[in-house]
């Protein structure tokens, strides 16, 4: 019989396992759900909202090449006891070991748009001469904002948040993404917190209302609830709570990557982005093989090494980090960061065509001494949770 490993979702993580643990096991069964068959480029979501055409990447093709087969479907339910997931489809697929990438997502909120919905971009075309507002200024608040000011001249764009955008860099790096927002005529606004969104404008706390045409909500995380259903122990956010190799601590024979995982380090809980999630794909897949292998898998390491921003087509801001994510001396600015950040974005892709499984220690900074190992190309960064 061959060990039968389920894989949930196909992000950048989801994507990075499947491959990873088919190259390295030629006689197990690999099978990865996902309720499209289309790879949602989730570091790019900024550019489709504007229109820009990414191309479309058939997952089913992405992964072919590394053994894995995929199902189109998305997962109602999890069987813990039995080891089954449950398709709204009624189709159930069985596993000996699940590997749980279903990621994270920004809350719906009433009246707004959230970056990776495909009306966004036509309502933002529709809109071109009018007022955008966004509601959130992380990273992806800050890309939505700049790409559309850039690809709009005529837009009036507005970025809301309590406090300074992009406040986790350092001051100089934060500076000139500052300047770069006033250069591309973004009003930004600090010191605010909004109550709901209306139709036609935001409503901040204290009555004031803003008016809008369009409006972006980037704030907040939500995470799949599938897990907690089922009985997996999970943190008070919802994410699956996992041992020092990423097994959840409830039921060993499932694993927990990116987003979904509160993944402890000594430095805290890793924070959902692209830069920590693949280096945990790629570590489970190692981790899965030991396991089928009859040994013990090994604990995960990581340290952070920057938090790239984009600013429209033609800027990009670069902040260099400390293993704990906190701010280091050196950033990169202009078209070397652009050059930068386009490198980090394409690198995933490279990664699930592949034939030769990814090791683990080539994707992050990783051991004891968090050494600075880049994915290959490039390291990278990103979920709606922070940029």
């Amino acid at each position: 019989m061959k060990h039968r490993i389920l894989i949930l979702g196909a992000g950048y993580t989801g994507m990075m396992a499947a491959t990873g643990i088919a190259l390295r096991n030629k006689t197990s069964q690999v099978t990865l759900v996902n309720p499209t068959d289309l790879f949602n480029e989730r570091l790019r979501q900024h550019q489709a909202a504007v229109g820009q055409d990414l191309g479309a990447h058939s997952i089913p093709d992405l992964v072919a090449p590394a053994g894995v087969a995929f199902v189109k479907g998305r997962a109602a339910r999890i069987d813990a006891e039995q080891r089954l997931v449950v398709l709204e489809s009624g189709r159930e697929l069985a596993y000996d070991v699940l590997v749980y990438a279903l990621g994270s997502a920004t809350p719906r909120v009433a009246n707004a748009f959230t970056i990776d919905d495909p009306a966004f971009a036509e309502t933002l075309r529709a809109n071109a001469e009018g007022v955008l507002t966004v509601c959130g200024a992380g990273l992806t608040g800050i890309e939505a904002a700049a790409e559309a000011a850039e690809a709009y001249p005529g837009m009036q764009v507005r970025l809301l948040n309590r406090g300074e955008p992009a406040g986790m860099m350092g001051p100089k790096a934060r500076a000139y993404l500052r300047r770069s927002l006033y250069r591309l005529r973004v009003e930004v606004r600090t010191g605010v917190t909004v109550a709901r969104v209306l139709e036609g404008a935001v409503e901040l706390e204290g009555g004031e209302l803003v008016p809008t045409d369009v409006t972006l909500w980037t704030t907040g995380v939500a995470y799949n609830p599938l897990a907690a259903e089922a009985g997996i122990a999970v943190d008070a956010h919802g994410r699956v709570e996992v041992d020092a190799t990423l097994r959840s601590i409830s039921h060993p024979e499932v694993f927990a990557i990116g987003d979904a995982a509160a993944i402890r380090q000594g430095y805290g809980v890793i924070h959902g982005t692209c830069q920590s999630g693949i280096p945990s794909a790629a570590h489970t897949a190692e981790s899965v093989t030991r396991v089928l292998q009859g040994k013990a898998p090994k604990p995960f390491r990581f340290g952070y090494i920057h938090q790239p921003v984009s600013l429209g087509r033609k800027d990009a801001v670069i902040q260099f980090t400390n293993p704990d994510d906190t701010p280091s001396r050196w950033y990169l600015t202009g078209r070397a960061a652009v050059a930068y950040k386009e490198a980090v974005s394409s690198s995933p892709l490279k990664f699930y065509r592949s034939k030769t499984a990814i090791p683990a220690r080539m994707t992050g900074r990783t051991g004891g001494r968090h050494n600075r190992l880049d994915n290959a190309p490039a390291p990278t960064v990103r979920t709606l949770a922070s940029h």
